[in-house]
């Protein structure tokens, strides 16, 4: 089926629209001329294009003014509105490309939005109230998804695989810190090393999430399993296990330092010294929208500031 076309010279422009609807406001030519900063005859001109558009009078010429007609009193309240809906448009658009509003979708597991979010969130969205933060706290199985899906623009947490559809663009390196009871053996000690895990009850992260990860690559480079003795998907779980003495367990220093103290010491992991990556992570090719190139910019400030502290 073919498309029939439509003529151009039927069609009204925005500037026409202007044209008629300041003609109609002022009744003069010259002060329309004025307003929209062109020369009468143009005005004139763009009048004369409306009414053969319409085919009907707009306008009736005295010596002094135009007067609308009727069928002008009934076009101008249809023209406004229009004028009145590109103008919302532009503002609307101006305002996301300045970051004056919008929304900012990401997505982090809840243990990196605990120990990296909280200032940046407060900060943010104090300075740019119009602008809405949503944060899908999700399982590190979803992470990827929600990007992928295009539900979120933006990832915080470990890098991609390479070679996949995802841009990463590492942010920050947390070192492993041990965490135990106050009164572990491991407490009396200034540094742990990875060896002296071997037999040691751990309480470690269900398989999947990025610390499990490095866990279990560090023992199998060290030559022993681990002896896990519970398995956990929050870092609360893990801290009031280890308090409670049921075990040690193994912490990015970001999330360690929020859990310091309440019966709990961090020591540090040698040999070797291992430190997790987080990342800002991305669809292939797809740019950040202006509220959430803000947000980025200042958890980067955040990130150095808090780096500056340690």
């Amino acid at each position: 089926m073919k498309l029939s076309k439509v003529k151009i010279e039927n069609q009204l422009t925005l500037k026409q629209l202007r044209a008629f609807a300041a003609v109609y406001r002022h009744g003069k030519l010259a002060s329309a001329a004025e307003e929209l900063g062109v020369t009468q005859s143009a005005v004139s001109v763009l009048i004369r294009q409306v009414e053969e558009t319409l085919n009907t009078r707009l306008f009736d010429r005295t010596t002094r003014s135009l007067v609308p007609t009727s069928a002008a009193e009934e076009a101008f309240g249809i023209a406004e509105r229009i004028l009145e809906d590109v103008a919302t448009l532009g503002s609307n658009f101006r305002d996301l490309s300045e970051g004056s509003r919008g929304r900012v979708r990401l997505a982090a597991t809840p243990g990196t939005a605990v120990a990296i979010l909280p200032k940046t969130a407060r900060r943010f969205s104090r300075r740019y109230t119009n602008i809405e933060l949503v944060l899908d706290d999700c399982a590190p199985n979803q992470f990827l998804p929600l990007i992928s899906s295009d539900r979120v623009e933006l990832g915080i947490g470990v890098p991609a695989p390479a070679g996949t559809e995802f841009d990463s663009r590492p942010i920050l390196e947390d070192r492993m810190l041990l965490v135990c009871a106050a009164d572990h053996p491991f407490a009396t000690e200034d540094q742990v090393r990875w060896a002296d895990l071997k037999g040691v009850p751990l309480i470690a992260f269900r398989n999947g999430y990025g610390v499990r990860q490095l866990l279990d690559a560090t023992v199998m480079k060290a030559g022993f399993e681990p002896r896990i003795v519970h398995e956990v998907g929050f870092l609360d779980t893990a801290a009031w296990m280890a308090a409670s003495g049921l075990g040690v367990t193994i912490l990015p220093a970001a999330l360690a330092r929020l859990r310091a103290g309440n019966g709990l010491v961090t020591r540090p992991l040698v040999e070797p010294e291992v430190k997790r990556t987080m990342a800002l992570v991305t669809k292939k090719g797809r740019s950040l929208s202006p509220p959430c190139k803000l947000f980025v910019d200042m958890l980067l400030e955040d990130i150095a500031a808090a780096a500056e502290q340690h």
